[in-house]
């Protein structure tokens, strides 16, 4: 496989645009040289495919999901649900942190890890049914769920659907859904200008989530032929939703090559193309973790017209991807999470 991605790598037809040096327009072409110049020669995959392998995966009812036992049979329950465009390797950095608790992190359908996707109807809101039968199966009746973007989304629908099993909730964002339904008239004027701020988010950096949830194949052949293509897509949205250096290029590649290993880069846009419904509220005690470098941190008002949100936390660095990004900080959310569950 990877003597191949090596040879395509050779081949790269580059592709001269008058924007190329243009961060504000997507990665640079000097950023992407390196890193595909890199990807060709001194990256080695199977370095990092052994480490992941290594992991204590289980499969359980066609979930693939890494498993941490505690050493206690007690301890509480803590489920970790990864976004895109990452995959479980979000959560790596944390996993040492938590051994005091039984650790379940699924590899979410259609995602990099997971068992092929292929018919439609891999929604947010099936998702959480997949991963509550899981988590039953495994024997855990009650957990805390905790995650961010898609896997926040994720987490909002498990803890409305099943709030005798969720007891506590650490997310980093609100859903995004919820911020092309909110109503104006029904919030406080700072997350009134938090909607506007986000309108104007999704006019100027939300193309990508256009073309995910509108014409799904059409990208997915764009992207899953072309290794360039895809390291393209993948690191512009990783460096520019993170903290300065949040990733060496080894770090950027892994992630990458992890879509391209598993072919699921179609697959992972499943959640932007399949509808979802939200619960109205959740009354679920909620941990917001707010990163400064994240793509849309909401104000606490916001956030508390869904969620009842008990603890708002606000970092004075990471971004999006913080459970990578600030491992010491995202654990101990989490842990005022878990606390919350009695």
């Amino acid at each position: 496989m990877m003597d191949e991605l090596r040879e395509r790598l050779r081949r790269t037809r580059r592709v001269t645009i008058p924007w190329s040096a243009d961060g504000t327009r997507g990665i640079t072409a000097t950023r992407l040289d390196e890193l595909l110049a890199h990807w060709a020669g001194g990256y080695d995959w199977d370095v990092h495919e052994r480490r992941i392998r290594a992991l204590p995966w289980v499969t359980v009812r066609g979930l693939r999901v890494i498993h941490q036992r505690s050493a206690d049979p007690g301890a509480p329950v803590v489920v970790l649900l990864h976004g895109w465009p990452d995959s479980v390797l979000r959560f790596e950095r944390v996993l040492p942190l938590l051994a005091d608790v039984h650790v379940v992190v699924p590899a979410l359908p259609g995602f990099p890890f997971a068992a092929p996707l292929t018919t439609p109807g891999t929604s947010a809101g099936r998702i959480a049914e997949i991963v509550a039968d899981a988590l039953a199966e495994l024997g855990y009746p009650r957990y805390t769920v905790s995650g961010g973007d898609v896997g926040g989304t994720v987490a909002e629908v498990l803890a409305g659907t099943y709030p005798d099993r969720v007891t506590a909730l650490h997310l980093t964002n609100v859903a995004p859904q919820r911020a092309l339904t909110a109503d104006p008239a029904t919030l406080a004027p700072d997350a009134v200008a938090y909607l506007a701020r986000a309108a104007q988010w999704f006019r100027t950096e939300g193309g990508y989530i256009a073309e995910q949830s509108t014409r799904p194949n059409t990208l997915a052949v764009a992207l899953g032929d072309s290794p360039p293509g895809l390291a393209a897509w993948i690191v512009e949205k990783l460096e520019s939703w993170s903290g300065e250096s949040a990733f060496t290029p080894d770090e950027l590649l892994t992630w990458v090559t992890a879509y391209w290993a598993t072919g699921t880069i179609g697959t992972s846009f499943a959640t932007y193309t399949e509808p979802v419904t939200l619960p109205r509220r959740i009354e679920t005690p909620t941990v917001l973790s707010i990163f400064p470098d994240d793509i849309k941190p909401e104000p606490r008002s916001y956030a508390e017209a869904f969620l009842n949100v008990v603890e708002y936390v606000e970092h004075p660095a990471g971004g999006h991807f913080a459970a990578w990004e600030q491992p010491g900080a995202y654990a101990r959310d989490l842990r005022r999470a878990v606390e919350l569950s009695g």
